[in-house]
């Protein structure tokens, strides 16, 4: 079955009882992570519980296609319905996918995430076609779904907001869901003690010199260029820049990149796929980020977006110093943009 964008969220909230499999696919890699999170959440309260959740990709499904039957059908130990989830699924695994709908095995949820599907997409078709299955897209939020998310973050923290602040933060906001919630987050916590938040307190804490400067490691990392990374990197550490800070602007940016390539690659023009940006582009950075694009097809830059979130993790869940874990995620997508 399809599922309307509109939507997504209720039907992962609360998917449908004779569900077997969700396709939870789009550009907005950070939307397609958070309804997978919560349609898992669905079946399952603790998403870290090895006993409920099995973990799956797209490598091993390939060299063991049998591993997907044997994960939905294996009992928990505790009782209860497992999840299965597959991450960065792709073209390749239709087939199985289509052997497993017509046929599944086990009461688990298979939670499959991919990146941007064209409607020709063949595991897209599966999942659409399947009576027991849906397709759910994930793509950039308009101004009325950031209204509300800008709403439902301010309210989770017992924090209001004005009018005002909701279209300041409107305008900082959109290239990725993920990247949306944690700046306006951030945003609630530094309201928190006056329980108000206005335009001002938006300007203070989604942009500040900071954010240029990391602009500038995200343009040096996107554009291949070691030497100007290594010299951006220094200056954000002398200035006590926050390493989790800068790998969320890098999300952004990246996420911007794979939205336009992917406009491009559909055969819009450049202008206006530049001019589609929100928030716009600043004219300085444009040259650059033609650039870029000309650089980088999807699938790397998929592969780019992985790095990030890893580094994200790795900042914030080990004792690696969080300026090594940011530094070495952007040297090697650098090392990435140098590919041809």
């Amino acid at each position: 079955m399809i599922i309307k964008h509109s939507e997504g969220d209720r039907f992962a909230a609360r998917p449908p009882a004779g569900l077997v499999a969700a396709l939870i696919f789009g550009p907005d890699s950070g939307l397609v992570r958070e309804r997978a999170e919560r349609l898992a959440r669905s079946v399952v309260a603790d998403l870290n519980d090895a006993f409920l959740v099995s973990e799956l990709d797209e490598a091993t499904l390939a060299a063991d296609p049998a591993r997907l039957a044997d994960e939905a059908a294996a009992l928990s130990m505790l009782g209860g319905r497992r999840v299965v989830r597959v991450r960065g699924a792709g073209n390749s695994l239709a087939d199985l996918f289509g052997r497993f709908l017509a046929a599944p095995s086990g009461e688990a949820l298979v939670v499959v995430e991919a990146g941007d599907l064209s409607k020709a997409a063949a595991l897209r078709k599966i999942f659409e076609a399947a009576p027991n299955a849906a397709a759910l897209g994930c793509y950039a939020d308009s101004e009325r779904d950031l209204a509300q998310l800008v709403r439902e973050v301010m309210k989770e923290h017992g924090v209001t907001i004005t009018s005002e602040g909701i279209e300041e933060a409107i305008a900082r906001l959109g290239s990725d869901r993920g990247v949306s919630r944690r700046e306006l987050e951030k945003l609630a916590i530094y309201a928190q003690d006056v329980g108000k938040a206005g335009a001002a307190d938006v300007r203070a804490v989604m942009g500040d010199e900071a954010e240029g400067r990391a602009e500038e490691v995200c343009d040096a990392a996107a554009e291949g260029n070691l030497q100007q990374l290594d010299l951006a990197l220094s200056r954000l550490w002398a200035h006590d820049t926050s390493p989790v800070a800068v790998v969320r602007i890098a999300l952004s940016h990246f996420h911007r990149l794979t939205q336009s390539r992917t406009l491009l690659d559909r055969g819009e023009a450049m202008e206006g796929v530049l001019k589609k940006l929100r928030p716009p582009l600043h004219f300085s950075r444009q040259p650059s980020f033609r650039a870029q694009l000309g650089r980088w097809n999807v699938s790397r830059l998929q592969r780019a977006l992985e790095l990030l979130f890893e580094a994200e993790e790795l900042c914030k869940t080990t004792a690696i110093p969080s300026e090594a874990a940011c530094g070495r995620a952007l040297l090697n997508i650098a090392s990435l943009a140098r590919m041809r």
